[in-house]
């Protein structure tokens, strides 16, 4: 069993920062309720070489988990809590990417690539993250086809949803491209139409490629038309028809 306490600091050459709660690892990657649908097609010598070779940290809000261009010495398993995938763009903007949920593997397409990381990574919520040695991981795609089938359909469906998102996104103007986040936060991340927003006004607005002003005044058009409620962070989208009809011809 490993023990990681809050002092400890992990380092490697693609994760620096520090646990911050007291974190037991007692329970087999096979028990654990978190587990992915890929893991659970390996057999139980399997799971046994994950556990062997991960550990868990929690990490508060906040944290950056993975920056782009380090090495990849590790693929990180989200078990609970909100990430941000971006890549930095050359006007110091974040273009965001997607939103990662829990029981998602972060860093996945760079090892089939030059094992370096393309994107960043960062906590938008408190998290709990398992850390899976890449050898060991990779090891396990070689050998088990339905891991690796696993595996491959998720980077699929990964993908394809971003690319016919951001297609979308190009052909649509401000209000569509608004009304696209609100849908995709309801529908995608959250499963309901009443969630905590965990982006600023200011990363909505790099999300969808337009200003923080225009994103701003639109908000409050939603809001004035009675489509959402807004409370700080907190949204309400009391009229879906009418936002996913400015979604289509916004």
């Amino acid at each position: 069993m490993i023990i990681i306490t809050k002092s400890d600091y992990l380092y490697s050459s693609d994760l620096y920062h520090m646990v911050t709660e007291e974190v037991k690892i007692n329970t087999k990657c096979s028990d654990c309720p978190d587990k992915s649908c890929a893991t659970a097609v390996l057999s139980s010598k399997e799971m046994d070489s994950i556990f062997r070779n991960r550990f868990i940290s929690e990490v508060r809000k906040g944290t950056n988990i993975v920056n782009e261009g380090s090495p990849t010495s590790y693929i990180i398993y989200l078990r609970s809590g909100l990430v941000k995938e971006f890549v930095q763009m050359p006007d110091t903007q974040e273009q965001i990417l997607q939103i990662i949920i829990p029981h998602s593997y972060l860093g996945l397409t760079s090892i089939f690539g030059d094992k370096v990381n393309h994107y960043s990574y960062k906590a938008l919520t408190d998290l709990r993250l398992c850390y899976i040695d890449i050898n060991v991981f990779t090891a396990l795609l070689k050998n088990n086809v339905d891991f690796a089938f696993e595996i491959m359909t998720s980077i699929g469906r990964e993908n394809l949803n971003n690319f016919h998102r951001f297609i979308n996104q190009s052909h649509k103007k401000s209000y569509g491209r608004i009304a696209d986040v609100l849908i995709y936060f309801s529908k995608v991340i959250f499963l309901t139409s009443k969630f905590q927003i965990p982006l600023t006004r200011q990363e909505i607005a790099e999300m969808v490629g337009i200003s923080r002003e225009s994103a701003g005044r639109i908000f409050s058009k939603f809001r004035t038309e009675g489509i959402i409620e807004i409370q700080g962070r907190n949204i309400t989208i009391n009229d879906m028809k009418k936002l996913e009809k400015i979604s289509r011809y916004g």
